[in-house]
């Protein structure tokens, strides 16, 4: 039998590509000798190696051991290695396989090669040849997982740039924390002001997150305390008079996906031990039931209010405040990010133009100063119903501005952030398209194009982005 090291060549060879680290390699291999020889010389060479001399045995393990590559004989009783690196292209088609043969030719190789082979080696082969050949495989295939995932998270940022908008800090690290925390298996509590947006953050959890069943919204304070109960965990028939038939309350309708809590400080007391004990246990009781049902679910919870304190005058559990707070989360008031206030009204404006099928109005300058000034209680839900008021002519009513620096800004900075939040927002809505933008802004192309290079707008990042 052939020894699977070549023989020494009369000049040296360069030194062959080290492996990455922690380079697994699966080898499929029937002969014995040859086998145990490979897996030492590849182990010497820094490998981690699983050896299977049964080729079914090693397709049956190949999702559960996730190798970095595969190494199989051509011939082999009951299943050759074509068959293997068919169904290694079936389970993971990025995954590199090489063929090894001792009876290899040339129609041989190009048959390995056309199913999908990462390469074809006849033995005997110097050690070096393969680990050389291995290490670039690996490397090939680890910096297209990475590419892979790089793209993921630049799509994961810009779709939830769509969602979560404006480019201020805090805005920012907010849908950095969102998009750090969506994949985790933890609940979460939303803290923010009226109007900031809060249902938003969850939803973005809950879009970007791995769960994929239902997202379910209730309102805490909306619900009559005398409802709240089964409306929360559901009721068998008969639990009580008028509950002629089974019904699933909101968690466990929301198993699989999201149970989103809003103005939870809402909550009636005894509720809230038994939503601990929920979240504790992973289990729901319907009303007149013993029978525990398991639920997975993730809990985010919405609140406007410090629950700590509310928990001191003992109006809220402090353990369910614990049990909540895993991962907090606060989203700004529109006071302190007032330089998104530009583009967001903008868009809001777009927005409304569409829905009343009107062109898009033209704010009078005054106002613009007056929306950076003013100090914005109702938050970023006040500024849309004002956009709404503008686009409709009605003159809105913003009270005294509370930010007199603020309002102080200069008249033609105040149009310019407008005008290219408006231009950003038509290019992004339709992909890059200037043409498209044209006709949506109502204005020509050399416009089009004065202003973006006055703005310092790229438009080739918003094809990218497309």
């Amino acid at each position: 039998m052939p020894h699977p090291i070549g023989p020494a060549p009369s000049l040296p060879d360069p030194a062959p590509l080290a492996p990455p680290a922690g380079c697994h390699v699966m080898l499929v291999e029937d002969d014995k000798d040859f086998s145990r020889i490979l897996s030492e010389s590849l182990s010497v060479h820094g490998f981690r190696v699983s050896l299977f001399r049964q080729p079914r045995e090693a397709v049956a393990r190949l999702t559960l051991l996730q190798p970095d590559a595969v190494l199989t004989d051509m011939m082999m009783p009951g299943m050759s290695g074509l068959d293997v690196l068919a169904e290694c292209r079936a389970l993971d088609p990025g995954l590199p396989v090489v063929v090894l043969s001792a009876r290899g030719n040339i129609p041989m190789a190009i048959d390995a090669i056309r199913n999908g082979a990462y390469d074809f080696l006849e033995k005997p082969f110097p050690i070096e040849k393969l680990v050389t050949l291995l290490g670039r495989a690996v490397q090939q295939r680890r910096l297209a997982s990475e590419n892979r995932a790089l793209k993921g998270r630049l799509a994961e940022a810009l779709g939830i740039a769509s969602v979560i908008r404006g480019d201020s800090t805090p805005v920012r690290e907010l849908r950095e924390a969102i998009l750090r925390i969506a994949p985790a298996p933890v609940d979460v509590l939303v803290l923010g002001e009226t109007g900031t947006g809060k249902e938003l953050v969850a939803r973005s959890l809950h879009q970007f997150g791995t769960r994929k069943g239902n997202f379910v919204a209730i309102n805490c304070a909306a619900i009559p305390e005398a409802l709240f109960e089964s409306e929360l965990f559901g009721h068998e028939a008969g639990a009580y008079t008028g509950a002629t038939k089974a019904r699933i309350g909101k968690i466990e309708f929301a198993s699989g996906g999201t149970l989103f809590l809003d103005e939870i400080e809402a909550m009636p007391l005894h509720l809230q031990a038994k939503l601990l004990r929920v979240l504790q246990e992973r289990q729901v009781e319907r009303l007149g039931s013993n029978q525990p049902i398991p639920v997975d679910l993730r809990v985010v919870a919405a609140t406007k209010v410090d629950l700590k304190a509310l928990s001191d005058q003992g109006g809220f559990r402090l353990d369910l405040v614990y049990r909540l707070s895993v991962a907090p989360l606060r989203n700004p008031p529109l006071r302190e990010r007032r330089d998104d206030i530009p583009a967001l009204f903008a868009h809001f404006l777009q927005e409304a133009a569409q829905r009343f099928d009107q062109p898009v109005a033209s704010p009078q300058p005054e106002l613009m100063q007056r929306l950076l000034g003013y100090e914005w209680p109702g938050n970023v839900r006040e500024l849309r119903n004002v956009a709404e008021q503008v686009q409709l002519g009605i003159a809105p009513s913003l009270g005294a501005c509370a930010a007199a620096a603020e309002g102080e800004r200069l008249l033609d900075q105040t149009l310019a952030s407008v005008e290219k939040g408006l231009i950003e927002d038509a290019l992004r809505r339709h992909g890059g398209s200037a043409s498209e933008a044209c006709k949506a802004l109502g204005i020509n192309y050399s416009a089009l194009y004065r202003k973006m290079k006055a703005h310092n707008i790229d438009l080739a990042r918003f094809r990218r982005s497309a």
